[in-house]
């Protein structure tokens, strides 16, 4: 089964801690100093802020394969509809080691198609920590 994947830039993480848990009524499933990931159930979402978002508010959007064979269907629904993604391949980002594919929207929108097989114990694998993990410019869909 799939889940949507929001990710916020926030500037407070602490408040923005207390705000989503008044608003989804539950605690985050994860949290580091410039991070926190709600796993909520109804909505079926994956929501993510941080502090290393490159902007404020929606920084993007994804869909979480929960097997790695539904990111392949996403893979191969994309490259049917003659939508270029960049295949990012296993990497660190988030706290998690994941396999990753990414597209841009008409809108310019960043979206994930990824399957997560673990956590880690750092923000991202690139030698720069402090910053985003967000994908790479990918060419808009149309």
């Amino acid at each position: 089964m799939k889940r949507m994947h929001i990710h916020v830039g926030v500037e407070n993480i602490e408040q923005s801690v207390v705000f989503y848990n008044a608003l989804f009524g539950e605690q985050p499933v994860k949290t580091k100093p410039d991070y926190a990931k709600w796993m909520l159930e109804d909505p079926r979402i994956n929501f993510a802020i941080s502090t290393r978002s490159g902007k404020k508010g929606v920084d993007h959007l994804g869909i979480q394969a929960d097997e790695a064979e539904e990111l392949d269907a996403i893979r191969q629904q994309l490259e049917q509809s003659s939508i270029e993604a960049l295949n990012t391949g296993e990497g660190v980002c988030c706290y998690a080691r994941s396999e990753k594919s990414w597209v841009t929207d008409p809108a310019g929108i960043a979206w994930e198609a990824y399957h997560t097989m673990e956590d880690a114990q750092v923000f991202g694998s690139s030698a720069d920590q402090n910053s985003s993990c967000c994908g790479p410019e990918v060419k808009s869909c149309c």
